[in-house]
């Protein structure tokens, strides 16, 4: 059954609940997308029975730490698994040359030679550039460059196994020119990361955000059938389902998906 695990649903700066990531996952195999500011990635997988050795594949999008420090913990406990003969072929990381600098660096600075010795022997990097597409786990996934006014940043577009079409846009709003990647699919994964009545709060378009308002406006006008508002800010922790598809509701018909960390969606 083809299904996205949740990993995490929160901005850079969240305390209440983990920074945004998650699994597109089909049976016993998982393709990470992202993986978060710390080690809690390990206690996520751990808690929706992902175990590490089913990760063969993982996916970071950017630079930002809220996006990538996570995976020195996920290379480390690969590497692990390795030393005790626990995990079956290679871990391969998707990111763009940037990206495959810093993991290389970071992970060079902070763990032991035992682990970082299975760095393009077993844990190998795939370099990624715009509308370049592989096949993970049976998926053809797409990249593409979001267009990024900070960084340079990727998103994916893929069709499931039962047809439907699923893009992920990376924590950055919606690009006219991302139109190809994102008209008319069934599941669209936008950032917002506040409400737009709590935009003179969070300050969102200064950080390049976008409110619930405009990624549904955005949903509306691509014509999108199910919207996944992810990256979002965590003062509302407790009320964030109600408040953020009250206030969707005005701006998109279909269906609004506001999920919680650990929540599993059946896609």
């Amino acid at each position: 059954m083809e299904k996205l695990v949740i990993l995490g649903t929160g901005s850079a700066m969240v305390t209440k609940c983990y920074n945004t990531c998650f699994t597109l996952s089909k049976n016993d195999e998982h393709f990470l997308v992202d993986v978060g500011g710390g080690n809690t990635i390990l206690s996520n997988l751990e808690k929706t029975n992902i175990p590490i050795n089913r990760i063969h594949n993982v996916f970071i999008s950017h630079s930002h730490n809220d996006h990538i420090t996570g995976i020195i913990w996920v290379i480390r406990a690969v590497a692990q698994q390795i030393l005790n003969e626990n995990y079956e072929g290679n871990l391969h990381i998707y990111c763009h040359k940037e990206v495959v600098y810093i993991i290389k660096t970071i992970s060079s600075l902070l763990l032991q030679k035992k682990f970082t010795d299975y760095i393009d022997n077993r844990i190998l990097f795939e370099e990624i550039s715009d509308d370049f597409s592989v096949n993970i786990i049976g998926y053809n996934i797409n990249f593409f460059d979001i267009k990024s006014k900070k960084h340079l940043q990727f998103g994916f577009a893929t069709k499931l196994f039962n047809g439907k079409t699923f893009t992920f846009l990376g924590d950055e709003p919606y690009n006219d020119k991302l139109y190809d990647y994102t008209y008319n699919v069934d599941y669209l994964m936008h950032e917002a990361f506040c409400l737009y009545s709590q935009r003179n709060t969070f300050k969102p378009y200064e950080k390049f955000h976008s409110t619930v308002k405009d990624a549904c406006e955005n949903a509306s006008k691509l014509n999108a059938k199910n919207l996944i508002l992810i990256h979002t800010e965590d003062n509302n922790i407790f009320k964030k389902k109600k408040l953020y598809f009250e206030e969707g509701r005005k701006y998109f018909q279909g269906n609004i998906i506001v999920p919680n960390d650990l929540e599993i969606l059946y896609l």
